[in-house]
């Protein structure tokens, strides 16, 4: 029999010692450290062209944006031949849109899907909750894949159609259930960019076969197709579970939560990302889930 995972047994009185020590100022102001400085993951994989980098859930708001801006010159001194982000570019109710000018600074091809936060779909502890358990009902094969029944009312399309416009002015190609077949150093990609599933948008398009590395890019991890002729598929809208307490990393790292890292269960494996910047907090709190920049390349590049 296989070893089983860890289970968590947290008494009330348990919990309470962990909100206490959360709470406190050191604990606090290591917690703002943390969420301003993010680390650099290289992901080695067998084929893949060189210099990809991909990062995701930037929430650009007017105290956040030097940060991104910091970010960006980060991933500039790593030489990208690429750059892949997993959506979510704005924050909050009435996002200030001039703040995506900030990627004309990246100094390579930008690509991008759209998240959750883009069509204002599920933004909240409640209807993100509805959310989840709507996208347990739909079909995920790639041969039947539906997510339309989550779009509703709320969902913002006019919101994110401006924002794609803006993107695009600023350099950014935003894939809205589209394919690419880009040349990279000489390697060939495929790039297939779905959009929100959470916003009932995602509708993957159909792509031809090829010996070409295959990226499939989706803002929510749970909104995969397990079964999609992928080499890789990316995501982000975790934020790697952003306050990580005692035992839950190992949760993770035993692959009964998926909230960051490399996931390889069945069909194409996984990369979740932990993200940049936080979604509902004025401040980007985190606790052993730092943000993350994802450096993508074959062996021989990032050995």
């Amino acid at each position: 029999m296989g070893q089983k995972p860890p289970r968590l047994k947290y008494s009330p009185f348990y919990l309470v010692a962990i909100v206490l020590v959360l709470a406190t100022p050191p604990t606090l102001g290591y917690m703002a450290w943390e969420g301003q400085h993010p680390s650099v993951k290289h992901l080695v994989m067998d084929g893949a062209p060189e210099g990809i980098v991909f990062i995701a859930d930037p929430h650009l708001r007017e105290d956040n944006v030097e940060y991104i801006r910091e970010v960006i010159g980060e991933i500039n001194a790593l030489h990208p031949s690429i750059v892949l982000i997993g959506g979510d570019f704005v924050y909050g109710e009435d996002p200030d849109l001039s703040l995506q000018a900030v990627w004309q600074e990246i100094e390579a091809p930008v690509y991008a899907v759209l998240g959750n936060h883009d069509y204002k779909a599920g933004i909240d502890a409640v209807s993100g909750l509805q959310k989840i358990i709507a996208v347990s009902g739909t079909d995920r094969t790639a041969a039947g894949y539906d997510m339309s029944a989550l779009k509703d009312g709320v969902v913002d399309a006019a919101l994110a159609g401006t924002l794609t416009d803006v993107l695009e002015e600023n350099g950014v190609r935003v894939l809205r259930n589209e394919y690419l077949t880009l040349d990279i150093g000489g390697t060939p990609l495929l790039l297939v960019g779905v959009d929100d599933g959470w916003a009932g948008m995602a509708s993957p398009p159909q792509v031809p076969e090829t010996d070409a590395f295959t990226i499939y890019l989706i803002h929510e991890p749970e909104c995969r197709a397990v079964d999609w002729d992928a080499d890789l598929i990316l995501a982000g809208h975790t934020h790697g579970g952003q306050i990580m307490l005692p035992g839950m990393k190992e949760l993770n790292d035993n692959g009964v939560l998926e909230l960051s890292g490399l996931v390889q269960k069945e069909g194409a494996p996984l990369y979740i990302t932990r993200g940049l910047a936080t979604s509902n907090l004025r401040t980007d709190l985190r606790l052993n889930a730092p943000p993350e920049i994802v450096a993508i390349g074959p062996p021989a590049a990032l050995s």
